[in-house]
């Protein structure tokens, strides 16, 4: 018997008007009752889960029969695939993206391209659609609750490498550093545009400098070629990994090959493309619709994605097996981060770390994280990035009264976190095989009243790089490398009136103008 009839006569739940003249529909068009029956198992199959033991029958198929008037002068158009997607948003309550559909003969084309999306969409993301909108669900009760990701935790400062630019240690960690940097991958992270420096291209063809003209994407190229020329032989290259996004892939493609990659070859550089997440428009987790559009809205899911990007692309795999030892993560226009990339792998290696984050000195309530040292009661701890608008607020709740302040220094204890990270290869490959690369996500969403009931504007759920350390064990060796950050750090991503601003506040302007400088000063 067809999966649908065995449905349709195990149902009990008194059936509404719309169910059926559902049904009566569905009754004159066979065919089409034949396409969902086969969605339906499609959508069970996708799931692992066998029929009827594990799912309701009725709490599974009664959206589907509720949300088919939507869809019923719509079904001669659909195809499988399309049907099975149809399927699954109806399961997790998403029947509103139907809601206004014409009949079919009108607006066909961007119907489909809703499930081209879907598709995509569907297909990305760890698990699909359903797991997106459960981890949604999940992270948006949390965050109406108010509930504190940290409030388990104590923190304390962390043990780490603070080196002195120039020194004799900093001179033999770089020695060491430079004897694995040809067993090195690196991977840009480069996905977004430059909208917030008022420049409309991608950020990786900004120039360095006004002098040379050089891009930052040259300037990277040029490192990783003296890299290579000074310790690789028999022909091995350094391999470049760049996670683009829809905004960013083609032009960065472009720039690519319009420039000859800069003198990398073909085979060194690897683009993997991050795709983003469906927004959300209430604790609900329903998906937000474009406007006047029947796509989604979709936004980024953070920099986090690119371990999964690295592990569903079978690179981090295919690096292990080319003898890589040790994968460096830099962001797209901070051009100071090469100049200490021997010294953190250097103390990567000296200290055995499977993880280790360049920092710099942070000053008290500095808009940058903080590395610190977390403590729960049971004895468990792990050396993590805390954002900088945690890490006051979890100090005042536990050891510090006064919150993140100087200690003798002038500086807070905490390091500040650049994101640029050294990650062994081999246990990192342990941990994607375990986890699929997926790092713990949260929300974020900007309420507009007191109870937490509406948003500003939709929110998405974001992953983070730099929290991969929550997904090591006991005893992982996880730490840090601060240099000072005249030597490492001075990143371009503010305009000219907000870097004004900064600097009137006597914050870091963080512009191109004070990226040149600080260039040029790094060379003095």
């Amino acid at each position: 018997m067809p999966l649908f009839d065995v449905i349709l006569g195990a149902r009990k739940a008194p059936q509404s008007a719309k169910v059926k003249e559902s049904e009566a529909y569905l009754k004159e068009h066979p065919a089409l009752k034949g396409k969902l029956d086969a969605a339906l198992n499609a959508c069970l199959a996708a799931q692992g889960r066998a029929w009827p033991e594990v799912v309701e029958p009725i709490a599974y198929i009664s959206g589907a029969l509720c949300v088919t008037p939507y869809l019923a002068s719509n079904l001669e158009i659909l195809g499988a695939e399309e049907m099975r997607l149809a399927t699954l948003l109806v399961t997790i309550g998403q029947t509103h993206l139907f809601a206004d559909w014409p009949a079919a003969g009108k607006r066909d084309e961007e119907k489909h391209a809703l499930f081209t999306q879907l598709h995509t969409l569907d297909s990305s993301y760890p698990g699909g659609l359903r797991a997106y909108y459960a981890s949604a669900k999940k992270l948006l009760s949390e965050a109406k609750a108010g509930c504190n990701p940290l409030g388990e935790w104590t923190p304390e400062v962390p043990s780490g490498q603070r080196v002195s630019a120039g020194s004799e240690h900093f001179f033999a960690l770089e020695k060491a550093g430079m004897d694995v940097i040809g067993q090195t991958a690196f991977v840009l992270v480069a996905g977004g545009l430059g909208e917030r420096l008022g420049y409309k291209g991608i950020k990786i063809a900004l120039p360095v400098d006004s002098v040379s003209g050089k891009s930052f994407m040259q300037w990277y190229a040029e490192y990783i070629l003296a890299f290579q020329a000074r310790c690789c032989r028999g022909g091995r290259t350094i391999q470049l990994a760049i996670m683009t996004s829809d905004d960013t892939h083609a032009r960065t493609l472009a720039f690519l090959e319009s420039n000859k990659y800069f003198g990398l070859a073909l085979a060194q550089v690897t683009l993997i493309k991050q795709e983003k997440v469906a927004a959300l428009m209430d604790n609900e987790a329903h998906f937000a619709r474009a406007s006047r559009s029947f796509l989604l809205d979709t936004k980024p899911h953070g920099h986090g994605d690119v371990h999964h990007l690295l592990w569903s692309s079978g690179l981090a795999t295919a690096w292990g097996k080319a003898g890589v030892r040790y994968v460096s993560f830099f962001q797209d226009t901070n051009a100071l981060a090469f100049r200490a990339m021997a010294c953190l792998l250097g103390v990567s290696v000296k200290s055995r770390l499977e993880y280790n984050s360049l920092t710099v000195p942070r000053m008290p309530g500095e808009a940058v994280g903080g590395i610190a040292r977390l403590m729960r009661p049971d004895g468990a701890s792990m050396t993590v990035n805390v954002e900088y608008n945690q890490l006051d607020p979890l100090l005042r709740a536990t050891v510090s009264p006064e919150g993140d302040v100087a200690d003798a220094s002038g500086y807070s204890p905490f390091p500040g976190n650049i994101n640029v990270i050294a990650i062994e290869l081999g246990p990192y490959l342990k941990i994607l095989e375990q986890t699929g690369g997926s790092m713990p996500e949260f929300v974020n969403p900007k309420y507009n009243d007191a109870e937490r009931t509406r948003f500003n504007k939709p929110t998405r759920v974001e992953s983070m790089m730099q929290d991969y350390p929550k997904l090591l064990g006991i005893g992982a060796r996880v730490g840090f490398t601060q240099l000072d950050r005249w030597i490492c750090f001075s990143p371009v991503k503010n305009a000219v009136a907000d870097a004004a601003f900064k600097a009137a506040k006597k914050s870091l302007p963080e512009c191109a103008a004070s990226g040149e400088a600080d260039m040029y000063l790094a060379s003095a």
